[in-house]
């Protein structure tokens, strides 16, 4: 109970100083607007890391140099927990927006911080609004600002988290129409924080793995077609090999 006491009181007190934040953000942003941005991410990435150090969480991370540090990319990530988020975005090298379930812009504080950090909401009952959405993430990524999806759409409640749900081929149309690499990363152990026991946190040894950097110009026209697939095989292997980590 200890963790989770201390967890909420750090959000609340991060959101409590949401105004003179953004004043920092928006006095830097004024005269460069980039490093605005970045001041952002990285406010939120210092907080992101309390919350995970409050948490307890141990984290292994394996292949994070897979990561081009020169272009913005297309992060491909399972989903099992709400601090799939919080883990991974805490070590995102440059700017980058998560595509986001629409119900979050109802939160206030929350909802603020996501669309500074350039995060995008998703209406998954609305095709069209869901379309407008990924054209939106190309043009991010144009502009160099890199762009993280939880293709299964939803989180995993399967009883072995290397049993993913099908990926949506749509969301990989923000690589081949910009050439940007996808990055595969395979989250593990994280429903273990939270999800297994909620509402309850545990100390808990998380494993992300970066997979080597996909870019799909480079394959053949039939794995072009079925990205969602090679993906997921890509995902699902490295899930299958960091259970016993």
């Amino acid at each position: 109970m200890i963790r989770l006491i201390l967890v909420v009181l750090a959000i609340a007190l991060f959101f409590i100083l949401t105004p003179l934040l953004y004043f920092m953000k928006w006095t830097v942003g004024k005269f460069d607007a980039k490093k605005g941005d970045l001041l952002a991410l990285r406010m939120v990435q210092t907080v992101f890391r309390l919350i995970s150090f409050l948490a307890g969480t141990k984290l292994t991370v394996i292949g994070e140099d897979h990561i081009p540090r020169d272009q913005a990319v297309l992060y491909i990530l399972n989903h099992r927990s709400f601090f799939d988020v919080v883990l991974t975005y805490a070590r995102c090298p440059s700017l980058t927006g998560y595509i986001s379930k629409t119900e979050l812009k109802k939160i206030p504080f929350l909802s603020w911080w996501m669309k500074w950090l350039h995060c995008l909401f998703l209406d998954r009952k609305d095709i069209k609004e869901g379309l407008k959405v990924i054209l939106a993430a190309i043009d991010k990524v144009k502009s160099g600002i890199s762009i993280a999806i939880f293709p299964e759409g939803t989180r995993g409640e399967a009883a072995s988290e290397t049993e993913l749900l099908p990926f949506h081929e749509g969301s990989f149309k923000v690589a081949t129409k910009t050439g940007c690499p996808i990055i595969p990363v395979a989250l593990s152990h994280t429903s273990g924080i939270l999800e297994d026991h909620f509402p309850f946190i545990r100390a808990t040894h998380v494993v992300i793995e970066y997979g080597e950097p996909v870019y799909p110009k480079d394959l053949p026209r039939e794995e072009q077609k079925f990205l969602g697939k090679k993906i997921q095989a890509m995902i699902e292997e490295m899930l299958i090999k960091n259970q016993g980590i």
